[in-house]
């Protein structure tokens, strides 16, 4: 089971990995001499703004992946990010919050929308989609973009798969890669192939896109994500995302419920990242002028899909495993370049991508269930006072120091970026310098009285 020249090749999903995997195929198949017919198939315009370009995702991108990208050929416009974030403003319940600045300038993030945006924009819109951007980057390579729903999928007798498209009839190809993600029921269709695959477990999370305005973003969030760890139950992510116009509400953990967002949003830690008049209730308008334009409760994948792949069939992206609660679309990037560079230089059969692709996908799950420790720790931290507290502190007191030896900073900048694995991560807090610093900071936490800032200098970062 080998891929030859002309083998004709489908990508069902058009999201980042589905669209990296076909403009993977193209372009390495190129270097090795072989002409492959890829179709891409994806239903969605993702120019079109609202719900009908969205993709569900709260949309953040860390520089390592951008510069990642652009060693491969793929160079993101500058007008697909929507703001440059350079610091995290960390918030806590009983304490100050405390700016976090990227360690080292390489490590930034981007923030982008996968869609067209939550709406049309006030006067001129100055970005582009995310994913529709890589897609027509595929596109450009040769792919065959076909804006049509599959509506079925099969094997011929010959052990080959067919992509039907209702009243489009059905294709027959020599490798089907699947980059369907977790919140379409696509994923079905690939279950009723016999190849043993199962669908990976999730959850679910909330988004929300605020609309504020330009100027409103940037006076009350500036270029810094604020991240919360607040002892709210079953809360064990919170962040509010600077975009353009809007700010991007993003709560991650255990079953995620109304009356759990309602209530972050209505904690002091986060009123105080909005203007004071902002009435945010879910489902409804907020006052002011200010308009909420959507809102959602997309599914997020916690662990691997069982035997994602088969004889001349292969999921990436979502539907085989992504990276806990974190960095999607580099766990898109990784798995889609694996499958293809299986696919090309060893085969298309079950046992060629049990033997090549399957270790990415374990390696990713080996890393999460570090990362899911990780996350056991942080929320031992968030109920835990004076853990907290001495937590903060370690923080400020990093402030002035060069961004190598910011040992906590850059511990709480890499779990929320995704710009190292979470194993590194944990190797990083079990050095002798951050475990004495981190005790230090605790027993002076425990013997400093509580006190507050005042409101106002601390919360909001600088605009520049």
């Amino acid at each position: 089971m080998k891929l030859a020249d002309q083998s004709r090749v489908a990508v069902v999903g058009g999201g980042p990995a589905g669209s990296m995997a076909a403009y993977f195929l193209v372009e390495i198949s190129a270097r090795v001499g072989l002409r492959l017919q890829v179709d891409l198939y994806e239903p969605r315009n993702f120019s079109r703004h609202g719900p009908a370009g969205c993709n569900m995702c709260a949309g953040v991108v860390s520089e390592s992946l951008v510069q990642t990208l652009a060693a491969e050929g793929i160079n993101l416009s500058p007008l697909v990010v929507q703001r440059g974030i350079d610091s995290y403003v960390l918030h806590t319940s009983d304490q100050p919050p405390v700016t976090i600045a990227t360690p080292v300038d390489e490590l930034r993030i981007a923030t982008v929308y996968r869609g067209g945006g939550p709406r049309e924009p006030e006067g001129e819109q100055k970005w582009i989609s995310f994913d529709g951007y890589l897609l027509e980057m595929a596109r450009e390579k040769g792919v065959r973009v076909l804006p049509h729903r599959v509506s079925e999928l099969a094997m011929d007798a010959d052990g080959r798969p067919m992509v039907g498209v209702g009243k489009g009839g059905v294709e027959t190809y020599d490798l089907l890669i699947g980059a369907v993600g977790v919140n379409t029921g696509a994923m079905k269709l690939f279950e009723g192939l016999g190849i043993a695959f199962q669908q990976p477990p999730v959850k679910r999370g909330f988004v929300s896109e605020i609309h504020l305005g330009v100027e409103t973003v940037q006076k009350y969030l500036g270029n810094a994500m604020h991240i919360f760890l607040l002892d709210i139950p079953k809360l064990k992510f919170a962040a509010v995302i600077p975009k353009v116009e809007y700010a991007t509400v993003c709560l991650l953990g255990e079953d995620i419920d109304k009356e759990l967002a309602e209530r972050f949003m209505n904690d002091p830690e986060t009123r105080s990242c909005f203007p004071p008049e902002l009435n945010w209730q879910i489902g409804e308008k907020v006052a002011c002028g200010m308009g909420q334009a959507c809102q959602c409760g997309p599914k997020l994948n916690v662990g691997p899909a069982i035997h994602p792949y088969g004889d001349r069939v292969v999921l990436v992206g979502d539907a085989a495993i992504s990276r806990l609660y974190k960095d999607g679309i580099g766990a898109a990037y990784i798995t889609a370049k694996a499958a293809v560079v299986t696919a090309l230089f060893f085969g298309v059969s079950d046992n060629d991508f049990r033997r090549r692709y399957q270790p990415v996908v374990e390696g990713i799950a080996k890393d999460n269930r570090i990362g899911k420790l990780i996350f056991w720790i942080t929320i031992f931290y968030q109920k835990s006072l004076f853990l907290r507290r001495g937590m903060v502190r370690m923080v400020r007191g990093e402030s002035g120091l060069p961004g190598e030896k910011r040992d906590m900073s850059r511990v709480l900048w890499d779990t929320f970026t995704g710009s190292a694995t979470y194993r590194e991560i944990l190797m990083r807090t079990l050095t002798p310098r951050f475990a004495l610093r981190l005790l230090q900071s605790t027993l002076l936490s425990v013997f400093a009285k509580k006190s507050r800032a005042p409101v106002g200098d601390l919360r909001h970062p600088p605009s520049g």
